[in-house]
């Protein structure tokens, strides 16, 4: 059953604006005082992201209030339980905080309940499965082959080694998702949850008829929205509240807030949900980064916002057909997201060669499996060139640097020169 991408606004040519940098806190004068060798450390990361082109899928750059928030006083704040039953005394603060994020989550994404405690997007999916699973149950999620997450049954992560999980593919001709062969495995296992969701899957999933399949056989729900949360925040993915009994996400990625991740649930839940959060699995939520994810979750309501996801979008489609005449081959022949995966064999090469050669010429992203042949992939994002306001110009400039980067392996002195100047003229933080 084929899924239709949202359509862009009309505005949603013009680039927006990158990060202004007035209130960003990049002082690092007093560390500089004091322990010179971290300060040193940070400023060489500074000028690392300023002079490269950071086209990892899973990073962005957060706004200068984001930032602020995580280097605020709640930084010191120790704050067990939830708003209004802490185990701490002086919450006040913090439960006003936690509380502005928990219902800016539920009405940016449409959803009864949100916690917004989670670590990271792996903390939040460890949750999940707390609440709803036993260890030994049957789960159905994409085999790791395929671009399933760690946490969807890896041998070395707790999914693996405490619940039975069962892989779906794709279709070897389309890479899109084999659903009659999904819903097989489904009937024949009978799994107790199917987690839907991927690292490097570049389409929209069909959410209705992975509901559809799990009512079938009675299974719950768990979408893995950790890439396209930001999307839908935006409106420029399809939003799987409606569909899921629960949706896990990061607060980083496209949604451009602070590393984290957020939980998802209706009423009937929550409950379940915030127990397997704390104390099940977490104690103390950090509460800097509690209040950095309200100030993401406001951004990410704004018209601004909307049209960035829109913009991350078609630039994603502008490098695909890019790296497409380059001679990459681009897995499912394009995207429907920030992700674009592609293969370098055409080239001559592998992924991690791949890779290494766009790394010494300034262009930083990521291997990742391909579908069928055990072959390794590039996996590359949209989200923090499109935050620095760069053009469909610039990303067709991008897919040539690739070609040229991967095809002569030598001198790549003038190639890496391009990408600085491409990199200094689109600064995250202007100013």
């Amino acid at each position: 059953m084929p899924v239709t991408s949202p359509a862009a606004p009309p505005s949603a040519a013009v680039p927006p604006a990158p990060h202004r940098s007035d209130a960003l806190p990049q002082d690092f004068g007093a560390l500089l005082g004091q322990d010179p060798e971290i300060a040193g450390i940070l400023l060489a990361e500074r000028d690392r992201q300023a002079g490269t082109l950071q086209l990892i899928a899973a990073e962005n750059f957060t706004s200068p209030a984001v930032l602020a928030a995580l280097g605020s006083p709640l930084a010191n704040k120790y704050a067990e339980g939830y708003p209004g039953a802490r185990h701490h005394g002086g919450c006040e603060q913090a439960d006003a905080a936690e509380r502005i994020a928990v219902r800016r989550a539920t009405t940016l994404f449409g959803a009864e309940h949100a916690n917004v405690q989670p670590h990271s997007g792996s903390s939040a999916v460890l949750a999940a499965y707390a609440a709803l699973l036993r260890p030994g149950d049957t789960v159905l999620a994409m085999g790791l082959p395929y671009g399933g997450h760690l946490t969807h049954g890896a041998p070395g992560n707790f999914s693996g080694r405490w619940f039975d999980f069962v892989g779906y593919g794709v279709d070897p001709d389309t890479g899109l998702i084999d659903y009659p062969r999904l819903r097989a495995l489904a009937r024949a296992r009978r799994p107790k949850a199917i987690v839907c969701g991927s690292i490097s899957y570049p389409r929209h999933p069909d959410h209705a008829l992975f509901r559809e399949i799990a009512d079938e056989v009675g299974a719950y729900l768990i979408v893995d929205a950790a890439h396209p949360m930001g999307l839908i925040a935006g409106g420029a993915a399809p939003n799987p509240v409606p569909y899921a009994d629960v949706v896990c996400a990061t607060t980083h990625k496209v949604l451009r807030g602070p590393r984290g991740g957020m939980i998802l649930c209706g009423a009937d839940l929550a409950e379940r949900i915030d127990r397997a959060v704390f104390p099940f699995t977490q104690g103390g939520a950090q509460m800097h980064t509690v209040a950095a994810k309200a100030v993401a979750f406001g951004e990410a309501a704004t018209p601004a916002y909307t049209l960035y996801v829109h913009q991350v979008v078609a630039h994603a489609r502008v490098l695909a057909a890019g790296l497409q005449a380059e001679g990459f081959e681009v897995t499912t022949g394009g995207t429907d997201t920030h992700i674009v995966v592609a293969d370098p064999a055409p080239l001559g090469v592998d992924g991690r060669t791949a890779r290494e050669r766009l790394a010494a010429a300034g262009m930083v992203l990521d291997t990742c499996a391909l579908p069928y042949g055990g072959a390794r992939g590039i996996r590359l994002g949209t989200a923090a060139v499109t935050t620095q306001g760069m053009d469909d110009r610039d990303m067709a400039r991008i897919a040539a640097l690739f070609g040229a980067a991967v095809r002569e392996p030598g001198d790549v002195g003038p190639i890496a020169a391009e990408v600085r100047a491409l990199a200094e003229r689109n600064p995250p933080y202007p100013g």
